[in-house]
């Protein structure tokens, strides 16, 4: 009898493996889809885009379309454009995320809850409606863009990296999460550390920061996707193609009488190939990131 319980008990973690692997393998291929359509659409030439009902495979591969995207776009521009705005606003992001997270979990002083409180409460606020006070705000910034101490006579910060990447250079997400992060650690070290003479400063630099890794990998992943993929804040503070964006260069394809796809989606997939390779190099401590990032009060 325990033999044939035990050879019961084996055979349904085996029957439910199996069937875990086959939802996933399902899930993989409805996620994976889109990203084959777009790259074979990305090789088609336009009579193939055209032909009904679609066909997967073309009749010919144009990997000239790649070529001529790059030429029909300023698309050295704008990937520049939107590596400055994604790299600085990630970097940016993670030391002031980091900084806040500490102080909110390792530093004792008043009014610490009340902040943290106020904090996660501008999460619930829509980005959309931040969008008119914050563009208001950097076009009357004091001494910039033309404007006098008053914030008068000037365009400010508008149509520049400054003006792109300050409003995103910290998020209330960000402190959240090195906060709930910086709670799992032990805090042995940072006592000997300061049984040793160590200041706040260098305890934060070189004792808890380093043992943050995964959750910075975690922050930075995702700020830099949000970042490089953000189209409405772009289109709303810049106005000049030298400070597009590449998602705002892929509408050189597209206006109001005809859509080049096949161009359209060489670009699409340029654009999109940045944020596959970061989240490859990084998966191993993005998904032990976020595994390890508790809900500790």
């Amino acid at each position: 009898m325990p033999q044939a319980s035990s050879r019961t008990l084996r055979l349904k973690r085996i029957g439910t493996r199996v069937i875990a692997a086959v939802l996933l393998a399902l899930g993989g291929i409805a996620v994976s889809v889109p990203f084959i359509w777009m790259l074979v659409s990305s090789l088609k030439s336009p009579e193939d885009l055209l032909v009904y009902p679609p066909a997967l495979i073309p009749r010919a591969w144009r990997v000239q379309n790649y070529l001529d995207a790059l030429y029909t776009a300023q698309f050295a521009l704008f990937a520049l454009n939107s590596l400055i705005y994604a790299g600085c606003t990630t970097v940016l992001t993670l030391l002031l995320c980091s900084m806040s997270g500490y102080a909110l979990a390792r530093l004792r002083f008043r009014g610490a809850g009340v902040i943290f409180v106020a904090i996660l409460a501008t999460m619930m606020v829509p980005e959309h409606v931040r969008l008119i006070p914050v563009y208001t705000l950097l076009k009357h910034f004091p001494f910039c863009g033309g404007n006098d101490w008053r914030g008068a006579g000037g365009s400010g910060l508008l149509d520049t990296f400054p003006g792109l990447i300050l409003p995103a250079a910290v998020s209330a997400f960000g402190i959240f999460l090195m906060r709930q992060f910086f709670l799992t650690l032990p805090r042995d070290l940072e006592e000997a550390a300061r049984i040793d003479g160590a200041s706040e400063y260098t305890i934060y630099w070189r004792v808890a920061l380093p043992l943050c890794r995964p959750a910075l990998a975690a922050l930075g992943i995702l700020t830099f996707q949000w970042t490089w993929n953000n189209f409405v804040w772009p289109l709303i503070l810049t106005s000049s193609d030298r400070m597009r964006t590449l998602q705002l260069g892929l509408q050189v394809f597209q206006d109001v009488h005809n859509t080049r796809w096949e161009l359209l989606m060489a670009g699409t997939v340029m654009a999109t190939a940045p944020l596959i390779i970061a989240f490859l190099l990084g998966q191993r401590w993005f998904i032990r990131g976020i595994a390890m990032t508790g809900i500790k009060g």
